[in-house]
């Protein structure tokens, strides 16, 4: 075994001790007496868990597959209700192409592709996501390279290159270091420890089973990296939000274009985003201001105007409809939760 295939034993041996149990995940254990991975459950999880932690996506996870326990039921399911159930966990056009990926298995037997290329050839699968299921699920040596994995690659190796300049080099390093056996396990172990170990802030060190191999560790530097390029500040948008509230306590939600930021889900009618929004509230009323929502997406920060009013039993606008205000705050996602939130307390109905 040279060198690369010692380090990698290492991780592994660790890995066979300390894997976190996740509701996802086949452990050493089982897997070595011959469970296997259910690639629904893996992809699933992985698109999950895009931009999000583990924490966070746990819940919805056990939410989704106890609902739609395979791809053909949510294959199957209407698309508003996946919407909903994916309400407030971010970054939208995830939970867009996960159905039509879920479709598109479904469409063709039920059978996720067991190889990178195939998978690839999917709706809304990208390098990353193939490379982790066909690894994960399949234990194909495929190499996975996720925040966790390049922060741990840019200190094994003392990569100074800052980030995301250094994405090709800290690849190579993590496609050196992947084994032809147990890739799948590998694969989790390597991002396990970037997340349990190798934190980015005070990681570690000392209980980290590749610390004695560490260059960043030797020189000292290993809390500095991976370095970053200097951000740029992000713009600042501004919108306005109507909650418009029945006396009945019916809120007034609108299905948001399928294309754009939060498209396809339901929200509260508003202008578009932008330096100057207009000003077009849905219905006639007497609309008093209710406050500001601050939120911020990836590329810029949104300043939300809330103004509510209580409105008669009038007829919604084309493509708006009145709900529940129960179950509207848990369809809606989290910045029209607050904005919703806003404008009821406002009118005194929260």
């Amino acid at each position: 075994m040279g060198e690369t295939g010692e380090t990698a034993a290492l991780l592994l041996d660790w890995y066979d001790r300390m894997a976190r149990p996740l509701p996802w995940r086949v452990l050493p254990a089982a897997r070595a007496a011959g469970s296997t991975p259910d690639p629904y459950r893996v992809w699933l999880s992985e698109v999950m868990l895009q931009q999000t932690t583990v924490a966070a996506v746990i819940p919805y996870f056990q939410d989704f597959t106890a609902r739609w326990p395979d791809v053909g039921a949510l294959a199957s399911a209407p698309e508003a209700e996946i919407m909903a159930a994916w309400a407030g966990l971010g970054y939208y056009a995830r939970a867009r192409n996960l159905i039509a990926c879920a479709r598109a298995v479904a469409a063709d037997g039920g059978q996720f592709p067991d190889t990178e290329e195939g998978l690839r050839a999917l709706p809304g699968i990208g390098p990353y996501t193939a490379a982790a299921v066909a690894a994960i699920a399949f234990d194909r040596s495929a190499v996975v390279v996720d925040g966790n994995v390049e922060r741990v690659m840019a200190r094994l190796f003392a990569v100074e290159t800052p980030l995301p300049q250094a994405k090709p080099e800290l690849r190579a390093f993590a496609a050196q270091l992947t084994p032809a056996e147990r890739p799948g396990d590998y694969a989790q172990a390597v991002m396990d420890l970037g997340a349990t170990v190798c934190v980015p802030r005070r990681p570690a060190c000392g209980v980290c089973p590749w610390s004695d191999r560490c260059a960043g560790q030797a020189r000292g530097i290993a809390g500095e990296l991976p370095r970053r390029a200097e951000k740029r500040p992000k713009p600042v948008r501004q919108g306005v939000a109507f909650c418009a509230v029945r006396a009945d306590g019916a809120v007034l939600l609108e299905r948001r274009p399928e294309r754009g930021l939060l498209g396809g889900m339901l929200g509260l009618p508003g202008a578009d985003w932008g330096a100057e929004p207009l000003r077009r509230p849905p219905l006639p009323a007497d609309w008093q201001p209710a406050g500001e929502v601050r939120h911020t997406f990836t590329h810029f920060h949104l300043e939300l105007a809330v103004e509510a009013a209580l409105v008669g039993q009038q007829t919604p606008p084309p493509g708006s409809d009145f709900h529940d205000a129960e179950s509207a705050l848990a369809a809606v996602p989290t910045v029209m939760r607050k904005a919703l939130r806003l404008g009821l307390s406002a009118l005194g109905r929260s």
